[in-house]
């Protein structure tokens, strides 16, 4: 199974790990023809402006939304979350982003990068809580008819799946954890097979 892993801004390395433990072959994808080679893709926490911003200068914005929206699986974290939101709230939108995961985000809603922490979270479909890291994370502010909440952080949904698409406010591959991407590439997994 290859899985992706977006390597225009953020953390890159950590996820490429996570993916390894996890059973994958990670490749990190920075052109449309990587990106045709792969399973399912990663886009990782980082500066969602930026990353938006070399989507767009790199001709890989409409050829990932178009893989996207014909079906391959796609984890977005933090910063990837904000790049698939359908909308984003307040006076900072991303105005390069899929657009392709029905939920509604703040950016930075959990504060700035000193108010930074960590949290163990209940993630259904895993029998143990899961250590994360919250770092200028976005809120979930509205989630759409097809879009299950998976694990929530104070009341307040942190991680999302709609069909092939995962997406969490915080930061899985901070802490060293691998259960989030080894959900992840189960749903590559599944939808290989279908």
């Amino acid at each position: 199974m290859k899985i992706g892993v977006l390597g225009l801004q953020g953390d890159v390395a950590e996820h490429v790990a996570a993916l390894e433990t996890a059973g994958a072959t990670p490749v990190v994808v920075r052109r449309v023809d990587e990106l045709g080679s792969v399973d399912g893709l990663v886009i990782p926490g980082g500066e969602s402006t930026t990353i938006g911003k070399l989507l767009a200068r790199f001709g890989l914005l409409e050829p990932l939304r178009r893989r996207v929206q014909s079906g391959m699986p796609v984890l977005g974290t933090c910063a990837g979350l904000i790049l698939m939101a359908s909308d984003v709230i307040g006076a900072e939108d991303a105005p390069h982003r899929l657009g392709v995961l029905d939920v509604s985000v703040r950016r930075n809603a959990y504060g700035r990068q000193v108010d930074s922490f960590e949290a163990a979270i209940d993630v259904a479909g895993i029998d143990r809580p899961v250590q994360v890291a919250f770092i200028r994370a976005p809120a979930i502010e509205r989630i759409g008819d097809g879009v299950e909440v998976l694990a929530e952080w104070e009341d307040r949904p942190v991680l999302v799946r709609q069909k092939h698409m995962l997406a969490s406010s915080f930061h899985p591959e901070i802490t060293g954890e691998t259960a989030i991407h080894r959900a992840f590439v189960a749903v590559a997994t599944q939808n290989r097979e279908t």
